[in-house]
């Protein structure tokens, strides 16, 4: 499985990128916020997910791990295929789509170009435990280095610690003190734990 490519942009516009690297350029279908980040830059790093099918062979790129965390997770939810998933991100940012299913925002959702009633319930219904408790705390970290926040996670994971209990240990430091390293989230988070 590819898990990113990183590389030259050979071609780029609103729905697609062309990365090259050893020689090879892959194609990858993106949506319009990855495109807004990427825009302008020569040298890339695009995560990936790759959609394996009987007739086709697809790759979709994403300039961040959350946007590919939400798109995976609207993939999950029957009806929902990658086409409409990219759909959504181009219409609405990783966030936006984070707090409407927290928030049950059945209208913005169906907002959508392709979302109905049914199908914005049932992406609420499906994924509100899901993403609900990611909103929650994202809020919390929107101020921060989500890279600072995500690594401490990890290891604090690692280190065999509930992820639901290191999440609420570090969304209160978060608002004790915005400016911890990594390595001072983590010590931290051991004496709270």
């Amino acid at each position: 499985m590819i898990d990113y490519i990183k590389g030259t942009i050979t071609e780029l516009n609103p729905a697609t990128v062309v990365v090259e690297t050893s020689g090879l350029g892959y194609s990858l279908n993106i949506s319009v916020n990855t495109f807004s980040r990427i825009d302008g830059m020569k040298e890339v790093k695009i995560l990936v997910h790759e959609v394996i099918r009987e007739d086709a062979h697809q790759l979709f790129g994403f300039a961040d791990k959350e946007e590919r965390d939400i798109f995976r997770h609207l993939i999950s939810v029957n009806g929902i295929g990658a086409g409409t998933a990219r759909m959504m991100l181009s219409s609405l940012n990783p966030a936006e789509v984070e707090n409407a299913i927290a928030d049950a925002n059945v209208n913005l959702l169906k907002s959508v170009k392709g979302i109905g009633l049914k199908t914005a319930q049932r992406i609420i219904v499906d994924l509100k435990d899901k993403i609900g408790k990611q909103a929650a705390a994202g809020e919390i970290f929107a101020a921060t280095d989500n890279t600072k926040r995500d690594e401490a996670l990890s290891a604090m994971v690692m280190l065999g610690f509930t992820r639901s209990a290191v999440v609420k240990v570090l969304d209160k430091l978060a608002l004790e003190d915005k400016n911890l390293t990594v390595e001072d989230l983590i010590k931290r988070a051991l004496k709270n734990l």
